[in-house]
This record gives C-alpha cells, structure tokens and sequence, in this order.
C-alpha cells in the first residue's frame, strides 16, 4: 500500500514539476515579447494575443499542463481582468469624470453612435443573435485607454491642443463601459426580464453610490485601506477590489465594474501610492489575460474571418478618425490636431477583449446562447489589427508632420538661410 501511495505521490509531483515547467517558459517567453513590445515602442497586446494563439489546443505548440494549469490560467486571467479596470479607475478622480463627461458628452454619443453601429450591424447581418451584436457593438466602439495613453506619451503629444479632447473621449467611454458590462453581462447570462432589470438597476445604483460617496465624502474609502506599509496597503487594496468584485458577481453584475468603481472611490495620494505598486501586478495578469483569451481560439479560424475583420476595421478606424476630427474641431484645434486626433482614437484593446472574453466565457458555460465560434477569432482579428495600425498611422503622422518641407528647405539652402 505504502508502494503504491509512493508512487502516486511521484507521479503527482512530477507532473506539477511539468507543469511549473511550461508555465514558466510561457512567463519568461511573455516576458522577452514584452521587452520586445518596449524596445519596438508598441503595445504588447498584440504579442501577447499571438502568444495565446500559438499556445493554444490547435495552435503550432499547444501546452499540455492539465487541469491545475488551466485553472491557473484561467483564474489569472480573470484576476488581469479585474486589475485592468481597477488601474483604469484609479487614473480618474469622480468630480473630473463628471466634469468630462459634460463637456465631452455631444462628441461622446457620436463616438457611441459611429462606432458601436457598424459591430452591431455585421453581428446581424451575419446571422448572430441580438446579444453578439450588443457585444460586438461594445468592441467596436471603446478605444483602448492604455494603448492610446501610451502612445501619446511615447510620441511627446502630451502638451498638444488635441491631447485634451482625446483623453475627453477615452473618460467618456470608459465611464459608458461602467454601465454597458451590466447590461451585457445580464444578457449574456441569459437572466429574464425582471432579474436582467434588476441586475441592471443594482450596477447603475452602485455607480451612482460610488460617486456621490467620492465627491461628497472624498478619502472615506482610502482612510479605510490606507497604510504607511506598502505590503499592508496592497494587501488591503486588492483584498477589497477581490470582495467588491465577488460581490458584483454574485449580483450577476460583471466584476471588473466593481474594480473599476473601487478604483474610483480611491482619490488623492493614495490611489497614486496603489497604482505604483499595482503596476507591476496588473501587467503579469494582463498578460496572462490575453494569452487566455488567445488560447481559446484556433488559429485557422483567423484566416477565415480576415476578410471581414479587415473591412470591419477599415470601416471603424473611419468613424473613429471622423470621431476625433469632429470633436477636436469643436475644440477650436486645427486641421493637422484634428487628424491626430482622429488618429489617436484608433487602437482597440483591453476593453475589446474584456467584453469578447466575458462574452465566450458565458456562451461556453450557459446554455442561455448560442454563439457563433468564429466570434472570438473576429475579436481577435480586429484587435490585432487595429492595435498595430493605429500606432503606425500615428507615427507615420508624426514623420511627415517633422519633416520639412522640400519647397521650403530649397529655398532655404538657396538664399543661405538656415
């Protein structure tokens, strides 16, 4: 007997030896994309989306680390989820979202509006259901905060006239975002009227609570977590963004609403002193995020929906150029700002798989939809996509914009001036 639980034992401990193993290789490979992302001065969502795929089941080097492998993954990827819009909350302060949120709100419902309808439409066009168009309608209309963040930093656009207006647009959306995961989250998982309402009524409330809390009874939320310890502050920190976002849950409401709205509720020095810490955190699990998305889909599915991916994403990199121009002209920003704006406003991410990913995870554990396999992969596609052109398209505006002109340096040289 004892033989035999000696041997268990051994094979136990040799498969989470396997384990750790790959799921290490997997990290450090994540980790030389990332450092690859940094020197390319691109956003790694793309790398890491293309990890997941390479990983996956079908994909050129599929893992093999058994269930205790992909419930990590799993977990970790949901944890990423919720650490994304716990960090996006934390950017904002209540009183600055809503003082965003009235100037930007005309160029806001044109964002909406332009760039929610053509998602929408494809997922009826093709066949998808109600509730695949409410979702695709979401990726196609959030533009990603952190890509576009970056991206202006990267390029010194930080002072220019339109850096306010698009920074305007991103509060805007994200703070729609707030309301739309419960609505979609009610609709994914399939509840009835009444319960879907409720559900609804619940996430909308805790919106308003939150920011009536934090306006009128700004720091009660952060003398309750705060700690000259860092260890303690963070402990505190994620421990009530984990309750916030279980409780969510349980209320059928998405739990990277709770996180955003905990991110919220934290103003001052101590949401900088947490975003510091949680740095390093949030980009762990968002990595693993993505490559779980990524996993999920089968590589060969991207060549089927490239056509359409390619068209979607000509058509919304449009309207979102038409987005930025309209509103950066309301602005008083001139011709070349009102482009880079528009520019600007193209990368899609974090968001778009979020609602992708809350979106197969509850079609593939409920029988309350059917969704079309090739959803995932057309996510995928269009994100990849966009979150490369619109860095380049920006980049290469910004080539053009420095360099001088021919007409000019000709003269120039000719009459000797410099």
């Amino acid at each position: 007997m004892l033989n035999v639980d000696a041997a268990l034992a051994a094979a136990a401990s040799k498969e989470s030896s396997g384990v750790l193993l790959q799921l290490g290789l997997v990290l450090f490979g994540l980790g030389l994309l990332g450092l690859l992302a940094h020197r390319l001065k691109v956003s790694p969502v793309p790398l890491y989306l293309l990890a997941g795929l390479a990983f996956g089941e079908h994909g050129p080097v599929p893992l093999t680390v058994g269930e205790s492998g992909r419930e990590f993954i799993a977990v970790g990827a949901e944890l990423g989820a919720v650490l994304l819009l716990l960090m996006l909350g934390l950017e904002y302060a209540a009183d600055e979202l809503l003082a965003g949120l009235r100037h930007t709100a005309p160029a806001g419902v044109m964002d909406l509006a332009l760039n929610a309808a053509p998602g929408a439409a494809l997922a009826l066009l093709l066949g998808w259901g109600p509730v695949a168009a409410v979702a695709l309608a979401g990726v196609t209309y959030v533009s990603s905060s952190g890509i576009v963040a970056k991206l202006l930093s990267d390029l010194g656009h930080l002072g220019n006239r339109e850096t306010p207006t698009v920074i305007a647009v991103l509060v805007f959306e994200d703070l729609t975002m707030a309301g739309f995961l419960p609505v979609l989250t009610a609709l994914v998982s399939g509840l009835s009227v009444f319960a879907a309402t409720m559900s609804v009524s619940v996430a909308l409330a805790a919106v308003v609570v939150v920011f009536i809390v934090a306006i009128r009874l700004p720091g009660t939320l952060a003398r309750l977590v705060f700690s000259p310890n860092d260890e303690v502050l963070l402990l505190r920190v994620l421990g009530l963004t984990l309750l916030v976002g279980g409780l969510a849950g349980l209320a059928n409401v998405s739990a990277t609403v709770g996180a955003f709205l905990v991110g919220v509720a934290l103003s001052g020095p101590i949401a900088r002193s947490t975003a510091e810490l949680l740095r390093p955190l949030r980009d762990l699990f968002a990595a693993v995020f993505f490559v779980f998305f990524g996993l999920q889909i089968q590589p060969t599915r991207l060549i089927d929906v490239l056509p359409v991916a390619v068209a979607l994403a000509v058509i919304t990199a449009g309207t979102k150029v038409a987005t930025g121009w309209w509103a950066a002209s309301r602005a008083g920003v001139g011709r070349g700002g009102r482009l880079r704006a528009g520019v600007a406003l193209i990368p899609r991410g974090e968001f778009s798989i979020v609602i992708a990913g809350l979106t197969t995870a509850a079609a593939a554990s409920t029988d309350a939809f059917r969704l079309d396999p090739s959803f995932g992969a057309l996510v995928a596609c269009y994100v990849l996509l966009l979150a490369v052109l619109g860095p380049v398209a920006l980049r290469l505006l910004e080539v053009r914009r420095l360099r001088p002109d021919r007409r000019t340096a000709g003269f120039s040289a000719s009459t000797g001036r410099g």
